[in-house]
């Protein structure tokens, strides 16, 4: 991914992309007054596309935005916190219907052209009357400046202790074509994908079946290398709306410029999913490992995920503890080719590892290392040219306590 294409835009938020608005509200769903519905406008019918989940128990939302989106098309996505509307039966397919419709109707737009996102407690049916309140008055909070997507930020978090947002700028056909991202999670997460939900914008023109293809190359490189807690969740989803108001060329992998959107749609949703890794529940770390020398890229992903989803991993670094042998254990349970005689483990610039030999370092050294803000694990397998990168956060007793209490 070659940084030198694009731009990234400091303050760049979801609206930033031409024709979009967004804003958000509290209507009930939470027990604090914190928003928790919120909702991306764009002032055109906008190309779009989305990935979900690979869960089996898929929430009523995904069954309603799978549908909306059979055409391609879409002019709002309407997300609402603190309810998942997940395993809610046929009730909850009537909610998340009647959710599409409200929206719909205020925004004046066909309900195939509405999207709907939920995320929260799974098993509970949605107090409807407080997200027809909020659908109601959603219209009034729509802004093209920054308190809209600060607002719509707000609204789609849980647990969540900060929002997570990234934006970027690039040429397209001579063109300023702007991607930018809001995404939400922090705890059930390992995707394919997690209890995640994000939301991107572009005012790109594109084929859509080309946007539905890099949408799922992207995913795999960032929100589906990241970990928290090993848990897949019922509602995850990204979806892109994508507005055609830059005024370049429509956009597919044939296009001159293909590859600098494409790498610059990808550094978002990287930045998004480092964001989700680095705000994991009770995390007091991100995790970032490196794997290279793998057999195959795929190979590389599937031990680069068994490392940074590793449990003792992820306390050794809680704990600050330069424990290489709970690496090397996870590396040789992810039922991946190695050879176990040329391994080489780095913690940041300090080798423990070389050949599969103990490499002596100064513990304090590695302590200190150890208890800074990012940990880099860089594992090198000498076995070929497969390569990947994944991202979690350390094991804290913090996220025993967040989780031991999440519905009460």
């Amino acid at each position: 991914m070659g940084k030198e294409n694009f731009n990234i835009i400091d303050g760049g938020s979801i609206i930033s992309p031409k024709g979009f608005s967004a804003g958000g509200v509290h209507c009930g769903l939470k027990k604090t007054e914190r928003h928790d519905i919120g909702v991306i406008v764009c002032e055109v019918v906008a190309t779009a596309a989305a990935v979900y989940t690979t869960s089996v128990f898929q929430a009523a939302p995904l069954k309603v935005t799978r549908e909306s989106l059979v055409d391609g098309k879409l002019k709002a996505v309407v997300v609402n916190s603190g309810n998942a509307n997940a395993c809610t039966g046929q009730q909850g397919e009537a909610d998340a219907y009647a959710m599409r419709a409200a929206m719909a109707k205020q925004l004046g737009v066909a309900e195939q052209d509405v999207a709907v996102a939920s995320t929260g407690v799974i098993g509970e049916l949605l107090k409807m009357d407080c997200v027809h309140a909020g659908i109601e008055v959603l219209p009034s909070r729509l802004s093209n400046e920054a308190v809209g997507a600060e607002d719509f930020s707000q609204a789609i978090l849980t647990t969540d202790l900060v929002k997570k947002e990234a934006c970027v700028s690039v040429l397209v056909d001579g063109k300023e074509v702007i991607i930018a991202g809001a995404a939400k999670g922090s705890g059930m997460i390992h995707p394919n994908m997690a209890t995640m939900l994000a939301f991107m914008t572009t005012d790109v023109r594109i084929d859509q079946d080309a946007l539905q293809q890099l949408m799922r190359q992207a995913t795999d490189l960032t929100f589906n290398m990241i970990t928290v807690d090993g848990d897949t969740s019922t509602n995850d989803m990204l979806i892109t709306m994508a507005s055609g108001l830059a005024g370049n060329e429509a956009m597919n992998s044939a296009h001159p410029d293909w590859s600098a959107f494409a790498d610059a749609f990808t550094y978002v949703c990287q930045k998004l999913a480092m964001a989700i890794a680095r705000d994991g529940e009770g995390a007091t770390r991100l995790v970032e490992v490196v794997v290279q020398g793998a057999v195959s890229d795929n190979s590389a992903r599937a031990i680069a995920k068994t490392i940074v989803g590793s449990s003792l991993v992820k306390t050794a670094i809680f704990g600050a503890d330069a424990n290489w042998g709970r690496i090397i254990a996870a590396i040789g349970r992810a039922g991946e080719p190695v050879n176990p005689e040329q391994v080489d483990i780095q913690l940041g610039h300090i080798t423990v590892l070389k050949g599969s030999a103990p490499v002596a370092f100064d513990e304090e050294e590695a302590l200190i290392y150890l208890k800074g803000d990012t940990v880099r694990i860089f594992v090198d397998l000498h076995g070929g040219t497969g390569q990947a990168t994944a991202w979690g956060c350390d094991l804290t007793y913090d996220y025993v306590r967040i989780n031991a209490a999440y519905r009460t």
